[in-house]
């Protein structure tokens, strides 16, 4: 009979360590696009572990909560959903959005090439990022996830994903919840104030080159064409939708500018604007229509930073 005891109790002990093998020892992959039904990460048993995702690469196994996360991208997700991580590069970790909450996370280096030796000094459990071309490097350290950039249209697609991967529905449910009462407010201000037909161009002005962009590209785009709902100048709307981003020459501003301008600049103001012979003859500088904001508070498009861009603009819309 003691014999009989000690195999089922040997018994037990193995199926335990088989149960938490650790997630470093599976394959990786890059994520898939964007969340659907079948894409979405799912767990193998109610017990396990670890949690098998369903990716462009293949199926991968990770941990059902993990507790260090490196996030090279989506940092504005993770921590709308209270999920601070270990590591991040440097640029992110400046965004003025949510940088207080940043506090004791670790610089992984320069964004789209993080130091793969400060990363493996935080024994990272799960790797988060949106460089297609980083897996490779970033795989061999820890279970990595790639979205690439643009996969994941708007907020309600990144903290929908994010939600599933992390086991935080219901926190993302709430966010949006107040993401969506708050944009609608923001709305309804801005359409009260401004004609329906008024077209909006998001620009940026980087001295030897200009741009102009769409809805999915930082400098608020998301918050003027997806939360506002406004729409660029007609002639040029189908390019820069499709292709997100157009360079443009100062011959051909007046074909890309809308009644309202949203400009990046670093280095003029709209007084200066408004003094350039060239800028000051569009319609929409004369008109005062001109919003000049520095690459610090333009360039960010996660969740949180559209939510508060898109409340800034709405403010100066209505002023």
């Amino acid at each position: 009979m003691l014999t009989l005891i000690l195999v089922i109790s040997a018994c037990g002990n193995s199926n335990n360590s088989v149960g938490n093998t650790g997630s470093n020892t599976s394959n990786t992959s890059s994520a898939t696009t964007a969340p659907t039904e079948t894409n979405q990460p799912t767990e193998t048993t109610e017990t396990a572990a670890l949690k098998k995702v369903t990716t462009i690469n293949g199926d991968i196994e990770i941990p059902v909560q993990p507790k260090r996360i490196v996030a090279e991208e989506y940092l504005g997700s993770l921590i709308a959903l209270d999920t601070i991580p270990v590591g991040a590069p440097g640029l992110t970790l400046e965004n003025m959005y949510f940088k207080e909450a940043l506090t004791g996370v670790a610089d992984t280096g320069t964004y789209g090439k993080m130091s793969p030796e400060k990363i493996i000094a935080l024994n990272p459990d799960l790797i988060i990022s949106g460089q297609a071309e980083s897996y490779e490097a970033l795989s061999k350290i820890a279970p990595t996830i790639v979205v690439p950039y643009g996969d994941l249209k708007d907020a309600h697609a990144e903290l929908t994903y994010f939600g599933e991967l992390l086991g935080k529905e219901e926190e993302a449910k709430s966010w949006l919840a107040d993401y969506d009462k708050r944009i609608a407010e923001a709305k309804a201000k801005v359409d009260k104030a401004l004609p329906a037909d008024a077209t909006f161009s998001i620009m940026e002005d980087g001295g030897k080159s200009i741009w102009a962009y769409g809805d999915n590209f930082g400098r608020g785009g998301q918050p003027v064409y997806q939360a506002l709902g406004r729409k660029p100048p007609t002639a040029v709307a189908a390019e820069i939708m499709e292709k997100q981003w157009a360079e443009i020459s100062t011959e051909a501003l007046a074909k890309y500018a809308g009644d309202y301008i949203i400009l990046t600049s670093n280095n003029r103001t709209e007084a200066d604007y408004k003094a350039d012979p060239i800028w000051s003859s569009l319609p929409a500088v004369k008109n005062g229509h001109l919003y000049v904001w520095k690459e610090e508070r333009s360039w960010y498009y996660d969740p949180i930073a559209v939510l508060s861009q898109t409340e800034e603009l709405a403010a100066w819309l209505t002023q």
